[in-house]
C-alpha cells in the first residue's frame, strides 16, 4: 500500500495554498492528457481512426470542461504498482487501456516509450507553473516599480559589506529589487516547454512502422505537441536535458531575485533600523510587542533551497548515460517539482509583501544622519583633503561627534557651505532617477544630479497602495494575487 501523505506543508509554510499546479493529481491529471494527446496525433496525421481520438477523450473526460481525467484510475494502486517498473507510466498504461473501447485500445501508448510520456507530462506541468510564477513575479515587480516612484527622492543609507558607505534613496533601492524580478521574469518569458516524443531508443524507429513512412514518422512529435498545447522538439531530447535545465536555472534566477528582495526586507525591518515593515502578519507567540517579517521569512527559505535544487538538475543532465539514463532521469522528476512548489509559494508571498510594504521615509532619512555627517566623506574628501591634506582629513573623520561643528572651526572651510556639503540629500548621484526608471535616466527627468527633493510627493500619486507606508487601514490586497481556477494569478 502507499504510504499516507507525509508533505502537506507543515515544515514548507510558503508552499501552503500555492501548490495545486504541481501536486501528484496534477501530474497524474497530466499523465493521462500526454497518453490522449498520442491518439490525438495519430488522428490528425490519419493514421488513426478519428473516432478513436474521441473515444479516449470522451474515455478520460477530455470532452468535457472541468473535472480530473484522472478522477477514474486507483491512484492508490497506481502508484504502489510503478514501483516495480521504476516509475507511473508503465501501470497507467494497463488501467487506461481498461477504460477504453475495445476496438480503440491499441492506440493508447502505441510506439511510444516512458519517458516520452512523463516528460510531456512534466513539461505541462511546469508550463502552468510558470505562468502563474511569471504573473506573481511581475506583480511584485509592479508594485515595487510604485514604491520606487513614491520614494524617489527620499533618502536612505547605502550599506556596503553591512556599513554606512553613501546616501542612496528609498526608491532606487526598490528599483534595484523591480529590475531583479523583471530580468528574472524575462528568463521566465522566453523558457520553452517542449513535447517529447522519440521512442524507445530515441530514433523513432517504432513510429516509422507505425505510420508507414519515414515522413509521418518525422511530423508525428509535432502533431503530438500541438495535441499537448506544448511546443514542437527539435528532436528527442531523452539524454539532452536543456528544456528541464534551462527551466531549473530560469526558476533559480527568479528566486535569486525574490531572495534578494526579502533579505533586505528582513534587515531593514530590524528594530534598530525600522526603515520597512511588513504591512500583514508577523505576530509572535511568546513576544506580543513583535511584528515579524514573516513572508519575508518565507521567501528567503525558498531561495536558500533553490540553487542546490537547480545543481542536482545539472547533475543529472550531466550523467543522463546511454539512451535512458539509469538514475539520473528519475532524480530530476521530485527536484523539478519542490522548485517549482517553492517559486510558487514564494512569488506568491512576493507580491503580497510587495503590496504590502511600508517604509518609514522618516527613520530611512534619520539613520542617514547617525555618523555625523561621515555618510558622504566620500564627497568631503574631495573638497577638504586639497584645503587641509590628508592626514588632517583622516584626523577630522576620527570620532562619532557631529561633523558641522569641526567643520566650522577649520580656517580653511571658511566660505565653505557646511550644511549644503554635509546634506545627504545633495549627494545621492542619479539615485532618483534610477528611482524612475530608465525612461527618468534617458530623459534626464526627476530630480538633479546631485539629489532632489526629499519629499517624492509628485511621483507618489502614482503609486497607490505600494506606498502604504502611513496608512494602517490599507486594504489586504493579498486576495488580488492569489490562484484563480484557471492557475493564473490576478491583480488590479
Amino acid at each position: 500500500m502507499p504510504s499516507e501523505p507525509f508533505e502537506r506543508g507543515l515544515l514548507t509554510p510558503v508552499t501552503v495554498g500555492h501548490d495545486a499546479l504541481v501536486s501528484d493529481a496534477a501530474v497524474l491529471d497530466a499523465l493521462v492528457r500526454a497518453e490522449c494527446a498520442l491518439v490525438a496525433a495519430y488522428a490528425e496525421r490519419g493514421v488513426a481512426p478519428r473516432d478513436a481520438a474521441i473515444a479516449v477523450d470522451h474515455a478520460f473526460g477530455l470532452d468535457e470542461k472541468g473535472g480530473s481525467p484522472s478522477a477514474t484510475l486507483d491512484v492508490d494502486a497506481l502508484v504502489t504498482a510503478s514501483v516495480a517498473g521504476g516509475n507511473p507510466v508503465i501501470p497507467l498504461v494497463g488501467m487506461m487501456t481498461q477504460q477504453v473501447p475495445a476496438a480503440h485500445r491499441a492506440w493508447i501508448h502505441r510506439g511510444a516509450t516512458s519517458q516520452d510520456i512523463l516528460d510531456t507530462a512534466l513539461m505541462a506541468v511546469a508550463q502552468r507553473a510558470v505562468e502563474q510564477v511569471r504573473a506573481s513575479v511581475g506583480h511584485a515587480a509592479q508594485w515595487l516599480r510604485q514604491l520606487a516612484l513614491h520614494h524617489a527622492d527620499d533618502v536612505a543609507v547605502a550599506r556596503t559589506l553591512t556599513q554606512h558607505a553613501v546616501p542612496t534613496t528609498v526608491g532606487a533601492r526598490a528599483a534595484t529589487w523591480a529590475q531583479g524580478m523583471e530580468r528574472a521574469a524575462s528568463r521566465l518569458d522566453a523558457l520553452v516547454f517542449p513535447a517529447q516524443l522519440g521512442g524507445a531508443g530515441g530514433t523513432l524507429a517504432s513510429f516509422v512502422e507505425i505510420t508507414g513512412s519515414a515522413e509521418d514518422a518525422a511530423a508525428l512529435p509535432a502533431a503530438f505537441a500541438r495535441a499537448a498545447f506544448l511546443d514542437a522538439p527539435d528532436a528527442p531530447w531523452h539524454v539532452t536535458r536543456w528544456p528541464v535545465t534551462e527551466l531549473g536555472d530560469a526558476l533559480v534566477q527568479a528566486l535569486d531575485a525574490l531572495g534578494k528582495f526579502a533579505a533586505d526586507v528582513a534587515t531593514l525591518s530590524r528594530t534598530e533600523i525600522a526603515e520597512v515593515s511588513e504591512g500583514v502578519g508577523g505576530g509572535s507567540s511568546a513576544m506580543p510587542q513583535k511584528q515579524n517579517p514573516a513572508e519575508a521569512v518565507l521567501i528567503r527559505s525558498a531561495a536558500l533551497r533553490a540553487p542546490q535544487l537547480g545543481a542536482t538538475l545539472h547533475l543529472a543532465a550531466s550523467l543522463a548515460v546511454d539512451e535512458r539514463p539509469d538514475g539520473a532521469w528519475h532524480a530530476e522528476w521530485p527536484t523539478l517539482r519542490e522548485l517549482l512548489r517553492l517559486a510558487l509559494g514564494a512569488s506568491w508571498h512576493a507580491s503580497s509583501l510587495a503590496a504590502h510594504l511600508r517604509v518609514d521615509a522618516a527613520a530611512a532619512a534619520r539613520n542617514a544622519g547617525t555618523t555625523g555627517g561621515r555618510i558622504v566623506s566620500e564627497r568631503l574628501r574631495g573638497v577638504l583633503v586639497p584645503l587641509v591634506g590628508a592626514e588632517r582629513f583622516a584626523e577630522l573623520l576620527a570620532g562619532d561627534d557631529d561633523l558641522a561643528d569641526r567643520l566650522r572651526a577649520l580656517p580653511e572651510a571658511d566660505g565653505l557651505d557646511v550644511d549644503a556639503l554635509l546634506d545627504p540629500r545633495a549627494y545621492v548621484g542619479l539615485a532618483p532617477r534610477l528611482a524612475r526608471g530608465n525612461a527618468g535616466l534617458a530623459a534626464g527627468g526627476g530630480g538633479a544630479a546631485g539629489g532632489g527633493a526629499a519629499s517624492g510627493a509628485g511621483a507618489g500619486a502614482a503609486g497607490g497602495g505600494a506606498a502604504a507606508e502611513a496608512d494602517e487601514t490599507a486594504p489586504d490586497r493579498r486576495d488580488r494575487t492569489g490562484l484563480r481556477a484557471n492557475g493564473y494569478g490576478v491583480d488590479e
